[in-house]
């Protein structure tokens, strides 16, 4: 079951909108960024308690997601991150499959994997690590039993 509450858009209108164009097409428009494939995460604003929704890249492996907390190299992290961290249970629509997930950040080894894993599904995450001074977060999304 997906996370329930209110939803509120991002005020980015261009997020805003690709979202709308993903989940009204089951992500057959709206579901690439520059040819690579997206997915939308789901989360729970850690002020307003509103849902939020994110296009990110697709990183999967199996059954699990990683989610890349890059901001294009930003050095803040995205407001999505800040909101799993706060509450990791999320949603994760994969085209028209949308499941819920536990989220956590990945360290040491398994964040090396899995950020090999990310720059092959977008390479320009590497670009992102150089201009900045964080260490970008990989978050692993297990699935909900």
């Amino acid at each position: 079951m997906a996370l329930e509450g209110t939803y509120e858009p991002s005020a980015w209108e261009r997020i805003a909108d690709q979202v709308q164009l993903y989940e009204q097409t089951g992500g057959r428009e709206g579901g690439e960024l520059q040819g690579k494939p997206c997915v939308i995460l789901w989360t729970r604003g850690r002020h307003t308690g509103a849902v939020r929704k994110s296009p990110l890249m697709r990183v999967r492996d199996g059954d699990r997601y990683a989610v890349v907390a890059s901001l294009g190299g930003a050095p803040k992290h995205p407001v999505w991150y800040l909101n799993l961290l706060a509450d990791p249970r999320v949603s994760l629509q994969d085209a028209d499959e949308l499941r819920d997930y536990v989220a956590r950040p990945a360290a040491g080894a398994e964040r090396r994997q899995w950020w090999s894993k990310a720059t092959e599904a977008w390479p320009d995450y590497d670009t992102y690590q150089a201009r900045t001074e964080r260490e970008i977060p990989v978050v692993i999304l297990e699935p909900v039993s």
